[in-house]
């Protein structure tokens, strides 16, 4: 009588470069919520295979007024690894000097942004603005491969101008230069987060590629559809960004269900207060900035974790007032009862 065989896993590990990714689940990077205190909070609560630093501007390590900033935002800490560390920049030279300096600070990947879309990155020519110009684009991609002895990978839209998809032709001119693996979110520039994500870019990255990963973003928000990315569009690993605030514990549910097809429940109420407490106790401990900014910026970061009973806004109200730690504090111990 023959054995059963098991249905294959959708959770596996993968490579970037020469280092194992435990899993193909993955955390992007987000400017004001990728630092220390969210990503060792994800770790902690498991399922994250690569969690990746908030972009840094690479110019500021060449202004003297700005330097001192910049290594600030270097918060990443040993046992993090391995650590991908982003960087944005539109010079070749600065952004290889640039990634000279965060590899001497422990990174074991840096990862080029070319998805920013704001403003104030995209008029400077960095960020998804490279994507206007393959041939400037790849420029800065061969600059930091060469510049550095880990893995660098490329965290792109699927374009700059709507309708106008470079990454397919970029990816194929970034392998070629030495990139690890590619991250694509499959939106335009202009879409910022609005619209569905066209998963169709990503597949088509994954085919134009021949040895290298490529990491799928964009709609992903659940092991379910986590596990539609992954057949639908044959990329290597997911990305999750905005559906992972408030819920670090996301990961582990999306991990579990790649494994087992079992979709865990999200945690009780008091228990996701606990982990807003430890969010926000990580963040006064750790943060470079000013205990005022740091829980102004906590405001926004805690509310998303909806510990309000239903057809409340309450708790949720005086979090977005809240002007200390110990008020923060207060607050969260009251839902935990």
């Amino acid at each position: 009588m023959m054995t059963p065989v098991s249905a294959p896993t959708a959770l596996r590990s993968f490579k970037i470069g020469e280092i194992v990714i435990a899993n193909n689940v993955t955390l992007a990077p987000m400017a004001g919520h990728s630092h220390y205190a969210f990503r060792s909070l994800i770790r902690e609560v498991g399922g994250c295979g690569l969690v990746t630093t908030e972009l840094i501007s690479s110019e500021a390590f060449q202004m003297k007024g700005r330097r001192e900033k910049a290594i600030r935002m270097f918060d990443f800490k040993p046992e993090e690894f391995p650590l991908s560390v982003q960087l944005f920049g539109s010079d070749p030279y600065i952004m290889a000097e640039a990634a000279k300096m965060v590899v001497d600070y422990g990174a074991a990947i840096v990862d080029i942004n070319m998805g920013c879309w704001v403003p104030k990155v995209a008029k400077k020519g960095a960020g998804a603005a490279l994507l206007r110009d393959v041939d400037t684009a790849t420029a800065v991609v061969d600059a930091v491969v060469k510049a550095v002895s880990v893995p660098v990978t490329v965290k792109v839209r699927s374009g700059f101008e709507d309708g106008v998809v470079t990454a397919i032709p970029f990816a194929r001119a970034a392998e070629a230069c030495g990139v690890q693996a590619i991250a694509v979110h499959a939106r335009f520039a202009g879409q910022g987060h609005t619209g569905c994500a066209d998963w169709d870019v990503i597949r088509r990255v994954k085919e134009t590629v021949q040895h290298i990963p490529i990491i799928g973003n964009g709609d992903v928000i659940d092991g379910v559809s986590a596990k539609r990315m992954l057949d639908e569009t044959g990329c290597d690993a997911v990305m999750i960004g905005r559906a992972a605030l408030g819920k670090p514990y996301l990961f582990r549910q999306v991990s579990h269900y790649l494994e087992t097809g079992e979709t865990l429940p999200d945690p009780p109420r008091e228990e996701r207060a606990k982990l807003a407490l430890e969010h926000a106790r990580r963040v006064v401990d750790t943060t470079w900035m000013r205990t005022e900014s740091a829980v102004k910026e906590l405001r926004g970061q805690l509310s998303k974790y909806a510990l309000d009973e239903e057809g409340s806004v309450i708790i949720r109200n005086q979090l977005v007032r809240a002007t200390t730690p110990e008020e923060i504090e207060a607050i969260l111990q009251s839902v935990m009862g």
